[in-house]
């Protein structure tokens, strides 16, 4: 698939688990090892609707030309403007483990999604945010996306799933942030990637229900942004 030309025309790039192998030259069955780093995430401790559905963890990078660099851990802040729920507030989650970020492959995997947005907006140095989310049924109903349709106040957005088990709903939208048109689509299949302009369209995903025991589903979301990290004024 043209993946550039999917993300300037239409704003968004849905790639396989077999298209980010040819595609970002990651093996998949290398990413497999980092699965068990989604079992031990702490519990977000932010959320504003009261519920106990989401742990993370979270870290910062920048990457020059193809040279990815931890940043200092920093909070996580967005203004109101993109997060009428969570916006406007400092959160401090843990840092994603050592073993996650030092990967091979979690390199080769950041860097190049980055080159591919590059292709579509050349910037000098991306500054990346990185989350790993686990929304479980334990209590009932989990919500992936809690703050409704949004941007992230971004350049670009990749939502990888890494596994869904035991739960019906989790359905993706993705519309134009300036009209009517858009597509829904479920991800399920380990791997997949879904890759958005965040100027151009306003993304959720439905909340999912329990489909037997120990719901969970997983993802990681990298955000990518030119103009440095998202601060408080």
């Amino acid at each position: 698939m043209n993946v550039i030309e999917s993300l300037s025309n239409s704003g968004y790039a849905f790639i396989s688990a077999a298209e980010v192998d040819s595609v970002l030259h990651v093996d998949v069955a290398r990413l497999d090892a980092l699965k068990e780093w989604w079992g031990s995430l702490p519990r977000d401790e932010y959320l504003r609707d009261g519920g106990r559905y989401r742990s993370r963890r979270h870290a910062c990078f920048t990457d020059e030309a193809g040279v990815l660099t931890l940043a200092p851990h920093r909070a996580h802040w967005q203004p109101t403007s993109y997060n009428a729920l969570h916006g406007g507030l400092e959160r401090w989650f843990e840092p994603i483990a050592p073993e996650v970020v030092k990967a091979p492959v979690w390199t080769q995997l950041v860097t190049s999604i980055g080159s591919i947005f590059d292709q579509v907006r050349p910037v000098r140095q991306w500054f990346i945010e990185a989350h790993q989310f686990r929304i479980d049924t334990a209590s009932g109903i989990g919500r992936p996306t809690p703050e409704g349709a949004h941007r992230d106040g971004v350049d670009f957005v990749a939502l990888l799933l890494v596994q869904r088990h035991n739960v019906r709903g989790g359905e993706t939208h993705v519309f134009d942030a300036n009209g009517p048109s858009g597509v829904r689509f479920t991800m399920d299949e380990p791997w997949s990637l879904l890759l958005m302009d965040d100027a151009r369209v306003i993304h959720e995903t439905t909340p999912i229900q329990p489909d037997g025991e120990g719901g969970v589903r997983d993802t990681l979301v990298l955000t990518y942004r030119a103009d440095g990290f998202q601060s408080p004024p």
